[in-house]
């Protein structure tokens, strides 16, 4: 198998023996994960748009792992926005007419879902919950630790590493 190397551009010629060499395969790959053609030739795009955009120039010895690698990650990021996204529009269903929101006011909402989700991405469940009971259920720490047969100490912990993790996803 060909070594690839980048030292001074991602978008140096070796990035485009890569796309040449593997990109046919990269979005059959794809397809067969998603089940759209369509689909799959963006997220293939998507995936080289990734590599464009590394701060730093990846060395690539086994461009088809480095490449699932790459998509696996966009496919596991759109199944979740698809789940969360279904999620609200079940809930919305259930409201009355008058309480549902405008087409432009569900996106912003899947968006805002979808960054706490990935802000919460990697956390113990025990760090979810708290978070999830303390930001979307207004409950103190001391009904949280109850309510989690936890102490306090522990609650104020695992909240720690929630707001920690926020803050890495939005501040980088």
């Amino acid at each position: 198998m060909a070594k690839y190397t980048t030292p001074d551009s991602v978008s140096g010629p070796n990035l485009e023996a890569i796309y040449i060499e593997h990109s046919s395969w990269l979005k059959h790959w794809l397809q067969q994960h998603l089940g759209c053609a369509e689909r799959a030739a963006d997220m293939a795009q998507d995936t080289f748009v990734r590599i464009l955009t590394k701060k730093t120039a990846p060395i690539i010895e086994t461009p088809r792992a480095y490449l699932s690698t790459i998509a696996h990650g966009l496919v596991v990021n759109h199944w979740r926005r698809q789940a969360l996204e279904q999620a609200y529009l079940e809930l919305i269903e259930t409201q009355e007419i008058a309480l549902q929101p405008s087409e432009e006011d569900t996106q912003i909402v899947i968006e805002k879902l979808e960054q706490l989700a990935l802000a919460l991405d990697g956390l113990s469940s025990r760090s979810k919950h708290v978070f999830l009971y303390a930001r979307l259920d207004n409950m103190t720490y001391p009904q949280i630790a109850k309510k989690m047969d936890i102490t306090v100490n522990m609650v104020q912990k695992a909240m720690g590493a929630a707001m920690k993790n926020c803050y890495r996803a939005l501040y980088g």
